[in-house]
């Protein structure tokens, strides 16, 4: 016989060492390697042996006292080819060995266990190298299962004949080799185990040798095989006859015999019946224990939890008892700042101790729980009771001092003389030291804040009231010493009324007080800006979270800080709008360039906290613009008053004198005053032509003189600005209009006063050629050929008609520049000629 895997002692080693690790409690009976794939009971068409793995199943027995228990293992291979235990199935199980049949080369078997939870599952396959392995291994596990369990499995698809044989030529090398690896007792066992399964269980030795000499009897050819089964048939249908014959020869017998199975079957179905009814009890029974059982274990798990839990709670109680050195600062210690970190870490324990304490933090199930666990649970809250007693005790301490302290550091800068503006000495305000003092206690807020949010109102307002006076003492101080420190010429100037005086042709300086307002904005408005939000940082508001994203969410936070920057800056106002009218009452064309500046701080303020500073220059940028519109409707008055006062003779006074006031409003633009400007400059304009008609409408006869006059000066007199201001463009190019229709109005009047006689006569002659011939006509009273000499010669001749000629000529060129007119010596050559 060929070598098999089963002769390799390593192998077999490899396997104990993995089995029992070399303590000896099991022994290995055969080690043999395998392929493992799967498979179906009855439908071994598909072997599946492009999915086989390489295995090895290993036999192996057990003694326990005076029983022997016997395993298969089947052990695999890991990543680096060390053996590994991968499954174990107990002998006493096997209830079936099928060789499949659709293997060529039938060394492929299943087994099939009882006790698998399901049946359905396809068991594996066992594929050998050669029949040899397969007999080798199926002949071991037959053996022991008669040996130990008393029992052979059913065996499906193999020749028993077969087995037998090959038991009987292969029994000695099988022997040998089991007892020189495992020894004597193996071998022993397997050479008898062999000999009593073929010799007791397949054939017995007489039955052998009966078959040896029936077949003796006979000798047969090649082609007497049929002739043979014939004549076994023949015999065994006589056999069969005579069993009958038998049997009916002992017909007592049977019907004692089956007497005898009715009893037993009665007493069987007696049994039956018993052992139905012990079932049910033992099921109840069996059900009773378990239920038992379970609630001794929920008891015993109870019992034990109870406990630790009884020990987390005694532990949390003693974690939240206080420590000395922090009950004394949460209930009578000092806020000085040398204490401020023992109060700060007090703040700390205590707000942890009371998150930790909070219903939410703590399961809900505490509330159910009874006895012991309810009186701990009672005890938590009785603590946590006390907490928030000293909570509160330490809360009003803190807030009362904090109210006291902010009125304090204030009063210290009040009394101070040297820390404000005074006279000849403009000072910055300067929060710095104030803002230190206040940090030191910032913490201190923030915890006040987690503890009691509804405390820091009353300390909000504290803080904005002291800051408030604080304020409005340095913005009086510091308005006060910028007017008396700017030097000015004071002078009561009417721009549109009265002849031009001085001090409007020239350029009056009035710069400083501009720069003086500017000054003023300078220093408070990054002072304000920056008190904003150090106020909303130092209080605790959440000044991140108010984004206009999150409007929805924060609008009610934004609102109170909105109305407590009110209280923080409210009343400063006053002082910067003393600064607009005290520029304003010096030179109302001031206002121009304090909007201009105005806007330019305006558009820079966009944080949340400058809320209130910008509600503050808006403020300041609406006096502004109602001072200006007061300048501006004071001017539209003294054009209206000049109306009402102005002879119809020349230019009109608020005509020049309106482009002196142009000039001087375009020196003043800064930033985005344009708009304010160009709303002046229509307003004023708008009056002055509207002026202007209605003036020159008081003497027919000089209107279009009036109107050319004036439109002519506004033309000179802002042609310079109007190609700079675009405004002042769109006026002029309206007067520019409104002078060309003058002109034309002006010489159609005067050509037709000059030829009136010429008029009237070709009217006469049109008039009588409705009644008279024409060449009647000068025959006619006054019409005759001396009457047209003398009319003719009093209309084109004079002195006074070339001199009005000669005014029209300058005037058709002047307005039609590209236009051909006869010029005043033709037109006195033609005249001579008539």
């Amino acid at each position: 016989m060929a070598r098999s895997s089963a002769d390799d002692l390593e192998l077999r080693r490899a396997c104990e060492a993995v089995i029992d690790g070399g303590g000896g409690k099991q022994k290995v009976v055969l080690s043999i390697r395998v392929a493992k794939s799967r498979g179906v009971w009855g439908k071994a068409g598909k072997l599946g042996r492009h999915m086989a793995k390489p295995r090895v199943l290993a036999l192996t027995t057990k003694a326990k006292g005076q029983r022997t228990k016997a395993f298969l293992r089947v052990l695999k291979y890991s990543g680096g080819g060390i053996l590994e235990p991968a499954k174990i199935y107990k002998l006493k199980h096997l209830s079936k060995v099928e060789v499949v049949q659709n293997d060529p080369s039938g060394c492929t078997f299943m087994l099939g266990f009882d006790n698998l939870r399901s049946q359905s599952v396809a068991p594996p396959q066992w594929t050998m190298r050669n029949k040899d392995d397969r007999n080798r291994i199926l002949l071991c596990i037959l053996n022991i299962c008669k040996e130990i369990l008393g029992r052979i499995p059913k065996v499906v698809g193999i020749d028993i004949v077969e087995m037998a044989l090959w038991a009987k030529e292969n029994t000695t090398a099988v022997s040998n080799q089991l007892s020189a690896e495992d020894g004597r007792d193996a071998s022993a066992m397997i050479q008898s185990n062999a000999q009593v399964t073929v010799e007791r269980d397949l054939v017995s030795q007489a039955e052998e040798e009966d078959m040896e000499t029936l077949l003796g009897t006979y000798v047969m050819g090649i082609g007497e095989a049929e002739a043979f089964s014939e004549r076994l048939k023949r015999e065994l249908l006589a056999l069969e006859a005579a069993n009958v014959h038998s049997l009916m020869e002992s017909e007592s017998i049977i019907e004692e015999v089956l007497q005898g199975l009715e009893v037993a079957t009665v007493c069987v179905e007696d049994m039956d019946v018993w052992l139905g009814i012990f079932n049910v009890k033992l099921r109840h029974m069996r059900e009773d224990i378990e239920s038992i059982e379970s609630r001794n274990n929920k008891l015993e798990l109870q019992s034990v939890s109870n406990k630790a839990l009884i020990e987390e709670l005694d532990k949390l109680l003693e974690r939240f008892e206080i420590p000395a050195e922090h009950e004394a600062s949460l209930t009578g210690g000092s806020f000085d700042e040398d204490n401020m970190v023992k109060n700060i870490e007090a703040c700390e324990w205590l707000t942890g101790a009371l998150r930790n304490l909070e219903a939410s933090c703590l399961d809900p199930c505490y509330a159910r729980m009874r006895g012991i666990l309810q009186i701990a649970f009672v005890q938590i809250k009785e603590k946590r009771a006390e907490l928030v007693l000293i909570k509160c005790t330490f809360v009003r301490r803190a807030s009362e001092f904090l109210r006291n302290y902010f009125p304090s550091l204030v009063d210290l800068m009040l009394n101070d003389k040297n820390y404000f503006s005074q006279r000849g000495q403009l000072k910055r305000p300067d929060h710095a030291d104030l803002r230190y003092k206040c940090r030191i206690y910032a913490r201190l807020l923030l915890h006040i804040k987690s503890l009691d949010k509804n405390c820091l109102g009353p300390l909000r307002k504290a803080y904005c009231h002291s800051l408030n006076l604080l304020l409005r003492r340095e913005a009086r101080e510091f308005s006060n010493e910028l007017r008396a420190g700017t030097k000015v010429t004071r002078s009561q100037v009417v721009w549109l009324e009265g002849p031009i005086s001085s001090n409007q042709t020239s350029n009056a300086d009035s710069s400083t007080v501009s720069e003086a307002y500017s000054k003023m904005l300078t220093v408070f408005i990054p002072l304000l800006v920056d008190e904003s939000s150090f106020f909303a940082h130092f209080m605790c508001f959440d000044v991140s979270a108010l984004a206009p994203s999150d409007a929805c969410n924060d609008s009610a936070e934004l609102g109170i800080l909105n109305e407590c920057l009110r209280e923080l800056l409210d009343g400063l106002q006053e002082d910067f709008c003393s600064i607009v009218d005290w520029a304003y009452k010096i030179d109302p064309l001031c206002c121009i360039s304090m909007h201009g500046i105005t806007e330019r701080y305006l558009s820079g303020q966009k944080a949340d906290t400058a809320g209130f500073v910008r509600l503050l220059l808006d403020e300041l940028e609406t006096r502004i613009s109602m001072l200006f519109s007061r300048f501006v409707d004071d001017a539209c008055y003294q054009i209206e008053k000049c109306e009402r006062n102005a002879r119809q003779m020349g230019v009109l006074p608020y005509i020049p004198r309106f482009a002196i006031l142009a000039s001087r409003m375009e020196q003043y633009i800064q930033g985005q005053a344009r708009d304010l400007i160009d709303q002046a400059y229509t307003k004023i304009v708008s009056i002055m032509f509207v002026a202007l008609e209605r003036t020159a409408q008081i003497d027919p006869k000089y209107v279009d003189i009036v109107l050319l006059e004036n439109y002519a000066a506004f033309q000179n007199s802002l042609y310079d600005l109007a190609n700079v201001v675009p405004t002042l463009a769109k006026f002029y190019h309206q007067a520019s209009e409104s002078y060309e229709q003058a002109c034309l109005r002006h010489v159609s009047m005067v050509i037709y006063i000059h030829f009136e006689k010429l008029f009237q006569f070709a009217r006469r002659i049109e008039e009588l050629m409705y009644n008279v011939a024409p060449e009647e006509i000068p025959f006619q009273i006054g019409m005759s050929k001396v009457d047209l000499r003398k009319m003719l010669k009093s209309s084109f001749s004079g002195k006074e008609f070339l001199e009005k000629y000669g005014s029209f000529v300058q005037l058709v060129v002047r307005i039609y520049p590209n236009e051909t007119v006869p010029s005043v010596i033709e037109m006195r050559e033609a005249l001579s000629n008539l």
